[in-house]
């Protein structure tokens, strides 16, 4: 018996800033490329310069405009001025807001939901809200943390329910050691899975941490990788 075609999985690197980081993340394969337009964010760009920084992807390759309880005027606005542009909603945006933005752009939307660790706790139902945003082109799955937007952390995947009718994408605390784990876990949970990454490939900070916004390309390519390695793996456990 042959062996299956391992699914690829799609990657998409968020927080970009610099013209050299979207040449890396181009030249490693991934995507789709996302841009914080979220002004309280360490990477957060304008509209103008995300626009600018979208004029070098390559076809095929898709550029991601973030929101944070943006009015839907000021969204629909920002995503006229990056062609191709999806939407990805990570405040308290509702379903009409989502769809709003939606239908007056024409682009397609992701909207984020923040897990929290705890399955005892404040009730948060990932299938009730895929049903809530059943418009959204996929759901992207973050951990649960003070404020809005991603906080590099990851949550139990294990208390994610066994099937959600959706497609998503999986976000928080991933690197290249931990990515194979994670797309092990909710794989089989889901329509189709991709895969969301920020502070993962960030610079190092001298002092600690990462630099904000500033990616580092070895470390990049060592992402994707390990994302390809892992869709290896797992096509060779069908």
């Amino acid at each position: 018996m042959s062996t299956p075609a391992p699914q690829r999985t799609r990657i998409k690197i968020c927080g970009l800033t610099r013209e050299a980081d979207v040449h890396a993340a181009v030249s490693a394969g991934v995507d789709a490329i996302g841009f914080v337009l979220y002004a309280a964010s360490q990477r957060a760009v304008t509209p103008a310069r995300a626009a600018e920084l979208a004029r070098l992807l390559p076809p095929f390759v898709a550029p991601v405009l973030l929101f944070v309880n943006h009015s839907a005027a000021d969204a629909v606005a920002a995503l006229a001025m990056v062609p191709g542009a999806w939407a990805q909603f990570h405040g308290d945006e509702t379903p009409a807001h989502c769809l709003e933005v939606a239908r007056e752009s024409g682009r397609p939307f992701i909207r984020a939901a923040r897990i929290e660790d705890n399955p005892q706790g404040a009730g948060f139902d990932l299938l009730e809200y895929a049903r809530d945003y059943s418009e959204a082109h996929a759901l992207l799955l973050d951990a649960h943390v003070a404020g809005y937007g991603g906080g590099g952390k990851v949550f139990n995947w294990s208390l994610l329910p066994p099937n959600v009718n959706a497609h998503l994408v999986l976000s928080g605390g991933l690197t290249a050691a931990n990515v194979g784990d994670g797309m092990a876990q909710l794989r089989p949970r889901c329509r189709t899975l991709a895969i969301d990454v920020s502070s993962g490939v960030e610079a190092d900070a001298p002092g600690g941490g990462t630099l904000k916004g500033v990616k580092d390309p070895a470390k990049i390519h060592q992402f994707v990788a390990a994302v390809r390695a892992a869709d290896h793996h797992l096509a060779g456990k069908h």
